[in-house]
């Protein structure tokens, strides 16, 4: 199948864009027929992914990974295929599928790789490919998307710590697959791949193919001891803390007693309350044979 380069020129601060040409001549070397389109924001994307799945085209999101998200929203459920060149700041969809960081090296999978079916999950009618969070999460993810510092996926690390300063625990009231729960803390997180943050191992046990998500709960603990169990979190050992709980369902609903906007793939998805589930392999995506 032919190639659609959906490109975001200012992803990770226009990495993609300086990497194109080299992107281009090593496509041209493995052989590819291709063609490039440049989104001007992600309605863009997803009306390109749309016009690529029309041609029978593999529809190759270049950039970071709300891009991907975008484009996978358009070709879950239908026979279209996803391809994945790095491009952004945390690029952790092409992390989990151990798809070369480097988008020139990234084109051997386009090359050579093999067509997953992996899950997707669904909130509010909007799909996401990585981690829907809330609570503390919210605060970081609007702080590191309103930042002008140029700080990579440290920005995430820099949300964090300015997020800390004034949060206060949430009650939350989680249903997991009828089930209901509540407990007093800094998050929930409702994860397919259970990377984020630029490598982040939230739950690093998640699997794409099981039919399942991986929900994370986050319980109140001292900032203290909160910040000493985050590195922890780009090993995954901080599962092992007592304050972190990892169960796993096909749908969740979860809801907290103050407003938060749950975000996925780097960008805001779902007002709270929001319902969760998973659509087992839905999404055909070009990946490393391995």
């Amino acid at each position: 199948m032919p190639l659609c380069l959906i490109v975001n020129p200012s992803a990770g601060g226009g990495r993609a864009a300086h990497a194109l040409p080299r992107v281009q001549s090593a496509l041209r070397a493995h052989g590819l027929a291709f063609r490039v389109e440049r989104t001007t924001s992600l309605d863009h994307a997803r009306s390109l992914a749309r016009a690529a799945l029309a041609r029978d085209e593999v529809a190759v999101a270049m950039g970071g990974d709300g891009l991907v998200g975008a484009v996978a929203g358009e070709l879950h459920s239908t026979h279209g295929v996803l391809g994945v060149l790095p491009g952004g700041r945390g690029n952790d969809f092409a992390r989990k599928l151990g798809i070369p960081a480097d988008p020139v090296a990234a084109c051997s999978t386009l090359a050579a790789g093999m067509t997953r079916a992996i899950d997707v999950a669904e909130v509010d009618g909007r799909i996401y490919l990585g981690i829907a969070s809330a609570g503390l999460d919210s605060v970081v993810q609007e702080i590191a998307n309103s930042t002008r510092l140029r700080l990579g996926t440290l920005v995430y690390l820099y949300g964090t710590l300015r997020a800390l300063r004034s949060w206060r625990p949430a009650r939350w009231e989680v249903v997991l697959d009828g089930a209901p729960r509540t407990f007093v803390g800094y998050s929930v997180a409702v994860c397919n791949t259970g990377v984020f943050g630029g490598g982040m191992r939230l739950s690093p046990h998640a699997s794409v193919e099981d039919g399942r998500l991986d929900v994370v709960l986050t319980a109140a603990s001292s900032k203290a001891r909160f910040l000493l169990n985050l590195p922890r979190v780009f090993r995954g050992s901080h599962i092992h803390d007592p304050t972190v709980t990892v169960v796993r369902a096909r749908e969740v609903t979860f809801r907290a007693d103050r407003p938060f906007v749950a975000c996925a793939d780097g960008d805001p998805i779902a007002d709270l309350p929001a319902t969760v589930r998973v659509l087992p392999a839905a999404l055909r995506v070009l990946a490393p044979v391995s």
